[in-house]
């Protein structure tokens, strides 16, 4: 376990105060950023560059000590790497000094003192206890450590003796048995949770009111962060071209001409559309940031994702795919995947048909009864499909116009859309199929193993499996809204011996409508508070992972009414 990877929590000791958030960040590998985090980093940062002033350090002595910065040590017999901010050293004598972004823990004074007591956090003392261990075992002599308080520029010394490197040891020893074991469920109510920017992926309001009987009876706090303020960057343009310049995601026309300039800190995807180049240095730096890129094809059609490396998690992938190559669970989720599908697809024909007939909404829950006692997969594909041909079948009629009427005569149909109706949900589709399989990968899911998609090569079958809900939400309900608000005209799309297809300026609007939606708040039903769709997506996908660990009993898609 490295120490230069201890964030957002303070070292390995408030890992032993908190063992899933250990368990999430240094045997998951989950890293996500926050305010908190960033403020830290650049602390860090500040700490390792060569002219961070001399103040900063340690030393009292006339004569200044040689500076090491970013010093990485191993002990292969306490299996431990860290890398110090800096360490001073004279000769044989050597002092760690820890960077920490906040300030110092005060005490009350005790009787009849006249100010609190200044003392550094236990958390602290243990990772330069830590430190000190592995700065004896290279051979120095370490009789005190610094640790420097950025927020009040405070330097505090700590006596390294004994009691505080058995402590460390110790401290060091509890981190490692909760790594050797499964995930522990999360803190109960506990006030550290609402500023640790691993609350999305940890829920642990939502996974312990899940529990049977429930742990608590308290609505979960909203998820962290509550507002999406990243940005998906669209890049249609024939012959564009993506680049980084610095901190920023730069696009430029065939003619070398800057079109837009993105901060790649608000980059939460980035999509490309038909003949668009990328440079080699702007995938390594989205890489690095962990930001999906998606090529589309100029129809529409996703042709890949690139998967940043991190998105990898070994317990989650395989409870994944142990749960999922059990029958019976497959059943339980793909049941759960379609009732939620089927509900909101009779809500949005009740809403928008105007002459609706009534034994249509009869018939689509008479179908979701015989899914509750649906005994295998293929009944619940065959109850799928009956409601989906009774679905589209009506689906012109929430739509004004002629170009209604041309659906009708088409049906639904995919390869080519024959009609605007059709290109406007199958391009729908494939930008709700990237999306929610970024939000597997967030949730360290692999979005080819699905329970109710047949996984082929090629095939994100569990992303398809978590669109299911969101298909008449999202993309069903976005393709009427442009086409009744003649926000899409005929004008819009032209037919080709390849199907109807959107013109540039039909693309344009489209994703401006799209990401609108995209950015709509809705309530969960469950847990009662708001998110935008895709905030729902990201935790549709990480409570999907945490009942395949078994952490929650049952599963809640959204639903609307």
């Amino acid at each position: 376990m490295s120490s230069e990877y201890l964030w957002p929590a303070r070292n390995v000791a408030e890992y032993a105060y908190c063992p899933r958030l250990f368990y999430l960040m240094e045997v998951e590998g989950v890293h996500l950023p926050s305010a908190d985090t960033e403020r830290g980093l650049a602390v860090h940062q500040h700490a390792h560059h060569p002219t961070s002033p001399p103040g900063d350090t340690a030393s009292d002595d006339s004569e200044p000590p040689a500076v090491v910065r970013s010093l990485v040590l191993t002990s292969d017999r306490l299996a431990l790497t860290a890398t110090l901010d800096l360490a001073e050293v004279s000769g044989t004598t050597a002092v760690p000094v820890e960077y920490r972004k906040g300030r110092p823990q005060y005490l009350p004074p005790s009787a009849g003192g006249q100010a609190p007591q200044v003392q550094p956090w236990p958390t602290d003392r243990i990772q330069v206890g830590l430190q000190a261990l592995l700065l004896r075992e290279a051979g120095y002599q370490v009789t005190r450590a610094v640790l420097y308080y950025a927020a009040q520029k405070r330097r505090l010394s700590i006596t390294v003796d004994e009691e505080l490197l058995a402590e460390a040891t110790a401290t060091l020893s509890a981190a490692k048995a909760c790594a050797a074991g499964d995930r522990p469920l999360p803190l109960l109510n506990d006030p550290r949770c609402v500023a640790c920017s691993l609350q999305p992926i940890c829920l642990p309001d939502e996974v312990n009111q899940q529990q049977a009987p429930p742990l608590t009876t308290m609505s979960p706090r909203r998820i962290w962060p509550p507002h999406d303020e990243g940005a998906h960057v669209v890049v249609q343009q024939e012959g564009a071209r993506v680049g980084v310049r610095g901190l920023t995601l730069r696009v430029t026309e065939r003619e070398g001409q800057v079109t837009a300039e993105v901060p790649l800190a608000t980059v939460d995807m980035v999509s490309l559309l038909g003949p668009v180049q990328i440079s080699t240095q702007a995938i390594h730096v989205l890489a690095d940031r962990g930001v999906p890129l998606a090529f589309f094809s100029s129809a529409g059609r996703m042709v890949a994702l690139l998967d940043p490396l991190d998105s990898v998690s070994a317990q989650v992938r395989r409870a994944q795919v142990r749960a999922l190559d059990n029958p019976q669970r497959s059943l339980e989720l793909a049941r759960a995947l379609v009732t939620a599908k089927i509900t909101n697809q009779r809500t949005l024909l009740m809403r928008n048909h105007p002459a609706l007939p009534g034994q249509v909404p009869a018939e689509l829950k008479a179908q979701l009864r015989r899914l509750a006692s649906a005994s295998d997969l293929d009944q619940v594909r065959g109850y799928e499909g009956q409601s989906a041909a009774l679905y589209f079948r009506h689906f012109a009629g929430m739509i004004n116009g002629p170009l209604g009427d041309s659906f009708q005569d088409h049906g639904r149909r995919r390869r080519p859309p024959p009609d605007p109706v059709n290109c406007c949900l199958s391009f729908a589709y494939s930008l709700l199929t990237a999306e929610c399989t970024g939000a597997l990968r967030l949730a360290r899911l692999e979005p080819t193993v699905g329970a109710f998609h047949v996984s082929r090569p090629g095939r994100p079958a569990l992303a398809l499996d978590l669109m299911e809900p969101f298909r008449p939400l999202i993309a069903d309900s976005l393709a009427i809204s442009l086409l009744n608000r003649s926000e899409l005209t005929a004008a819009d799309f032209h037919h080709t011996a390849a199907g109807c297809t959107l013109t540039p300026a039909g693309r344009k609007t489209f994703f401006q409508a799209y990401h609108r939606r995209m950015d709509t708040e809705v309530t969960h039903p469950v847990f009662r508070y708001t998110l935008s769709y895709r905030r729902m997506l990201a935790l549709h996908a990480r409570l999907i992972a945490a009942w395949l660990l078994g952490e929650t009993p049952t599963l809640a898609f959204l639903t609307t009414r």
